[in-house]
């Protein structure tokens, strides 16, 4: 069958190739077109744009790139409609892909694949509408939003499993060490994959570590962030910095300091008692919409799975320098707070699962399109 796949960032090129591979191991006649990036292009089939020429965020550069954003969506719609293939199958990336779906149901009768749900569960739940109109299949990796979609909107999905949870249980069976030695017990320091995320976050996280001179702060530099850049807010401050080797540096760490994000799920799989860190604009505004217009509690995939508080979340008002002190002297090994996040970690992993997501997810597409045919 043909697959034809879109993703629009770095992440969404890991998940979709990995479902690639499964997909070929499922379908032997499977033959791929894709937006994309490497690791798809590294798995075969044609790539007909990278997804650095789609990744465009915020409001201004959005702005600023309509034309060509414009451009790649006509050209999206083109090409499928020229190749004809048996599914589309979007990843996550929900501006884009969204308008894709759309655009299938309307004019075509290729069906919409939709694998990692867009996050409306935290915002733009009207979205659901257009879900419910043109996504065919839905494909989730979180366990509460099997609740959010058929429990609150009467939309059947699929729960995969967590693909996170695989690739860090597969890393730690196979890890046989080789982090570097720094003499005394590490307190990580994950803040952020994006240049505004770590300005925001990693000048506080920095100052709050220097309160702990028994142990060695490590800062895990992000892809595609020169070390140059870091080196303006961890220059003189005794911080070390390590790229491309995230998972080590978690396998390793005491403690940490994670922005929100999937960093928060991957810290808690490791067993690494972690605080929680997002700084915000106007931060009293943002508590007032947090508290009235989001919908959803937590801000962290930890206690969004656990459906209650496990990690401290210094969001908004609650980000100070003080309160991430407080909070990582509570989870290093001693403090009030580790033993019983160790154990929430426990119930998170419950919930996950144990299935391997890609797999799952390419067992069940290669059904549901051979009972379609």
């Amino acid at each position: 069958m043909k697959y034809y796949l879109i993703a629009g960032e770095a992440s969404g090129d890991l998940h979709a190739s990995r479902l690639m591979r499964s997909l070929k191991r499922e379908d032997p006649e499977a033959s791929f077109r894709f937006f994309g990036g490497d690791l798809m292009a590294a798995e075969g089939g044609t790539r007909v744009r990278h997804y650095r020429e789609l990744a465009y965020m915020g409001f201004v550069p959005v702005l600023l790139h309509l034309p060509a954003i414009l451009g790649n969506m006509r050209m999206c719609r083109r090409d499928i409609a020229e190749w004809q293939p048996d599914v589309v199958v979007l990843i996550d990336y929900p501006g884009f892909n969204l308008g894709i779906a759309k655009f299938l149901k309307a004019r075509t009768r290729i069906p919409a694949y939709y694998y990692i749900s867009p996050k409306i569960w935290a915002w733009k739940e009207y979205r659901i509408k257009n879900i419910r109109r043109d996504v065919a299949e839905m494909f989730c990796i979180l366990p509460f939003e099997t609740d959010f979609y058929e429990g609150r909107h009467h939309y059947p999905v699929h729960y995969v499993g967590n693909p996170t949870a695989e690739e860090v249980a597969a890393f730690r069976r196979d890890y046989r060490g080789g982090f570097p030695s720094f003499g005394r017990p590490i307190i990580a320091l994950l803040a952020g994959s994006r240049r505004q995320e770590i300005k925001d976050n990693l000048p506080a996280m920095a100052e709050a570590v220097r309160a702990f001179p028994g142990y060695q702060p490590v800062l895990a530099g992000a892809p595609g962030i020169e070390r140059a850049y870091y080196d303006r807010f961890i220059a003189g401050t005794g911080i070390r910095l390590v790229e491309n080797m995230t998972y080590p540096l978690l396998a390793n760490a005491t403690a940490a300091l994670v922005t929100s994000g999937t960093a928060t799920l991957e810290t808690a799989l490791f067993g690494v008692p972690q605080v929680v860190c997002y700084e915000t604009p106007i931060p009293r505004v943002i508590a007032f919409l947090r508290r009235h217009i989001l919908k959803v509690k937590y801000i962290s995939l930890v206690n969004l799975i656990a459906g209650r508080e496990v990690v401290p979340e210094l969001v908004a008002d609650t980000f100070t320098v003080d309160n991430i002190r407080g909070s990582l002297e509570r989870v290093l090994p001693g403090g009030s707070g580790r033993e019983a996040m160790m154990r929430g970690y426990s119930e998170v992993a419950a919930r996950l699962g144990d299935s391997v997501a890609p797999d799952e997810t390419a067992r069940l597409m290669v059904r549901l399109l051979k009972q379609k045919s």
